[in-house]
């Protein structure tokens, strides 16, 4: 699924009013249908809506809404947003045909002692101002959102929140607090945003059939990957292949009381389909991973405690390191002479990420092609302090550029920044997988990937994809609470079966 821009988002509008053809007003009104459709599977037992509608587009769909819930014999209780002037040509249109349902209830909100609410409990729908805001809320728009996130009401907003912003930060901002959002056709990138999680609640996508072709041929900057992008990039195995043709996969990870990391990592990374794998790890840490991970190979540093040094050859297709190694100067060294020796892309998570950050000249070694994978506080160590989530984001697609590298910047929607400027939110996973020990299962998964042959991109779509599913497969039987990273290793196999 293609992120667009909120001008694009007008332009695909446009694109299919002049190409379908169809007339803006009857646009609106198939969104309207399925918006309106949307709320009575949802509420089968409602009789009762609040509607909330500015003078724009907007407010159009949410006087579209309104007429075809009155014909459908509920109530609705109809509130317009008055500054006095005239409303777009299609909210007027609506408003004309609303007119012919003296059933509904409409008031006109001209100051503040005109606010009124619903009573908790019952169902508000949002169609004050849309994608289209450009300025943040104050005076008269702000009290009425105020009140009505005050109010105990389950808001549903239409397109995005009222107050939000769709392509910029609004950090701080007043907003709507829905307990649902229905976007059109696309996800927008304000729904996509850490920052912005208490507005938008459950994101539901409405298809209101928008000209395909205006979607394939339209370049975009961001990606929400789907199935069909998954199953695309996933290899099919050859009825004739071994062991030596799915790579020799080489993990550096562990150090005293931290060897379940690697334990996790390696699990991970055979469970990706890896051909063979070896771990190196200190020599403390050896008979833990061998108990635990019998399938793969071991190689013991000469130091009890932490790893201190490492030789690597060309058979090894693919390395990973970071998971649970600490930051020895022993280990610092170690992770220097590495990034000297070996020149193929490799996976670079955990303690390896700060060991970047507390020495940035290593930056420059980084091979072409590897794949890094912080978590926000990393991330921030690595390349400083940002204000909000789009400064977040623009500091990461730079990185990526810069460094030659792909990052994954951790968390729910994982973005995927790309080398060559492109970038993807992960689609999977959930709240249950913010447990210890999760980041060293995506680290073996990428190794395991890379060491198969996918190219960076494809490791890193595929392989948080995978990590993400597995966990959503776990969490539907085990619940999110009880979700803990081992099970995300134990789910792989289920989640290959469901992209496969």
């Amino acid at each position: 699924m293609k992120i667009f821009s909120a001008q694009q988002i007008r332009d695909w509008d446009q694109y299919t009013i002049t190409h379908e053809p169809i007339s803006s007003i009857d646009l609106m009104e198939r969104a309207a249908q399925s918006c309106t459709e949307w709320l009575l599977r949802r509420y089968p037992d409602i009789e009762l809506f609040h509607i909330y509608c500015g003078k724009g587009n907007n407010g159009g769909d949410g006087l579209a809404i309104a007429r075809l819930l009155l014909e459908k014999g509920y109530i609705v209780n109809l509130y317009i947003l008055e500054f006095g002037h005239r409303g777009t040509d299609d909210f007027q249109q609506n408003l004309a045909r609303l007119h012919l349902y003296p059933q509904g209830r409409i008031s006109f909100i001209q100051s503040a002692d005109h606010i009124q609410v619903p009573a908790p409990g019952e169902i508000a729908v949002d169609a004050l101002f849309g994608s289209g805001l450009n300025r943040e809320l104050d005076g008269l728009s702000a009290a009425l959102v105020s009140a009505l996130n005050q109010s105990g009401a389950e808001i549903i907003s239409i397109d995005i929140p009222s107050g939000l912003f769709s392509d910029s930060s609004s950090k701080g901002k007043l907003s709507i607090q829905a307990r649902y959002t229905l976007s059109f056709q696309t996800c927008k990138l304000a729904l996509l945003l850490p920052e912005n999680q208490g507005s938008f609640g459950k994101v539901e996508i409405l298809d209101i059939g928008l000209h395909g072709t205006y979607e394939a041929e339209t370049n975009c900057r961001f990606e929400l990957p789907d199935d069909q992008l998954i199953h695309a990039v996933l290899k099919t195995r050859s009825r004739f292949a071994h062991k030596g043709n799915f790579g020799h996969a080489m993990l550096l990870a562990g150090s005293r009381g931290k060897a379940g990391a690697a334990v996790l990592s390696a699990g991970a990374c055979l469970r990706s389909g890896a051909g063979l794998l070896t771990v190196h790890l200190p020599a403390a840490a050896c008979d833990i991973v061998q108990t635990a991970v019998p399938e793969a190979m071991v190689e013991t540093d000469s130091h009890a405690d932490f790893i201190s040094q490492v030789n690597i050859t060309d058979r090894y297709s693919a390395v990973g390191i970071g998971p649970g190694i600490g930051q020895a100067p022993e280990t610092v060294r170690c992770f220097e002479a590495l990034l000297n020796q070996y020149k193929r892309p490799m996976v670079i998570d955990a303690d390896a990420l700060n060991i970047l950050a507390a020495a940035p000249l290593l930056l420059k070694l980084i091979p072409a092609g590897s794949i890094l994978t912080p978590h926000p506080k990393e991330f921030e160590r690595l390349a400083g302090p940002v204000g909000n989530d789009p400064e977040r984001i623009e500091k990461l697609m730079q990185l990526a550029k810069e460094w030659k590298s792909v990052i994954v910047l951790k968390g729910h929607h994982s973005l995927i920044a790309t080398p060559g400027g492109k970038g993807y939110f992960n689609s999977t996973g959930n709240p249950g997988m913010a447990t210890a020990g999760s980041g060293d299962v995506l680290t073996g998964i990428l190794t395991g990937l890379l060491a198969q042959g996918y190219s960076p991109v494809e490791a890193a779509l595929l392989g948080v994809y995978l990590h993400g599913l597995a966990g959503d497969i776990a969490a539907k039987e085990i619940s999110e609470e009880a979700l803990i990273a081992g099970d995300i290793v134990e789910y792989l196999g289920k989640a290959f079966l469901e992209i496969s």
